[in-house]
């Protein structure tokens, strides 16, 4: 499933074709997504301007100017593929299928977004914005990890008292958001952390965070910043905006690198399963 760089960068693809623009035309295909699309979806979009384009998490937020929010989730194999009327901005081989094209956005600048998802994982969702807090698939989410209020005080806070892994703490959305395995294994690495250790002892007996805390929140950012810049991970799905591959798994340390030398120490990158996933870790200098 895509993790938050993934749809940061689906995001940044999107907006220039979305932002300040009308939806023209919508075409609903297939209402059967992970969620039935309403039925009133066509006529409460159409005519309706893009004033903004954002994300929470892993779902992307936009927000339009009938005071309507349209949510939109990739979910495990959703894509979006941009067509300017001349050049496909967006180019995806499994998107090919016009049997997958599950939503077609026309927009007045000539611009066409289609949303292909071959399981039908994905979901679209209006939700009127001044109810946007209370909606209950955004509700319970915990911080952005790229946001100012998100610092070690605060995962500390989420984490104290907590006897499951370290590992299983940062997938949960409510500590925080949009991390997923990738990024997770990645960060525990940077930060020199085993994923089997307990969340709680990144907190102080006061709950105040320690030295743990204050690395791992360091290597989350910069782990989600670099892999951002890099147009995210392509292991099966993931595309940039402008058609090619995200450059990010070339960068991996440990993830999906069971076996090879430990880029730190002397080690090697064990793979164990962990709530059902599968994670990459040092044994040697992840402790």
């Amino acid at each position: 499933m895509p993790e938050l760089p993934e749809v940061e960068t689906a995001r940044r693809g999107l907006a220039p074709a979305m932002e300040g623009a009308r939806f023209a035309k919508v075409e609903v295909r297939h209402r059967g997504l992970r969620w039935p699309i309403a039925k009133d979806f066509e006529k409460r979009i159409t005519g309706k301007t893009v004033e903004g384009l954002g994300r929470r998490a892993k779902y992307l937020l936009a927000d339009l100017s009938s005071g309507d929010v349209l949510m939109m989730h990739l979910g495990m194999s959703g894509s979006f593929r941009v067509d300017d009327g001349q050049i496909a901005k967006y180019h995806h081989e499994k998107s090919k299928s016009a049997a997958h094209d599950h939503v077609v956005f026309h927009m007045s600048n000539g611009a066409t977004v289609t949303f292909n998802d071959p399981r039908r994982f994905g979901s679209m969702k209006l939700v009127p914005r001044a109810r946007l807090e209370q909606e209950p698939l955004l509700r319970s989410i915990g911080p952005e990890p790229l946001g100012n209020e998100f610092d070690a005080a605060m995962l500390a806070r989420a984490c104290a008292g907590k006897k499951t892994s370290l590992k299983a703490a940062l997938l949960d959305q409510r500590v925080v958001a949009g991390l997923g395995n990738i990024y997770v294994c990645e960060a525990l690495f940077r930060a020199r952390l085993s994923p089997k250790r307990q969340a709680s002892t990144i907190a102080g007996r006061n709950g105040k965070p320690n030295a743990r805390a204050t690395a791992l929140v360091e290597a989350i950012k910069t782990v989600l910043h670099d892999a951002i810049k890099a147009g995210g991970s392509s292991l099966r799905d993931h595309r940039r905006a402008d058609g090619s591959l995200g450059d990010f798994q070339h960068n991996f340390l440990v993830y999906d690198r069971e076996g090879a030398p430990c880029p730190a120490c002397k080690g090697k990158v064990k793979r164990i399963v962990q709530t059902g996933r599968s994670t990459f870790y040092c044994p040697s200098c992840q402790k």
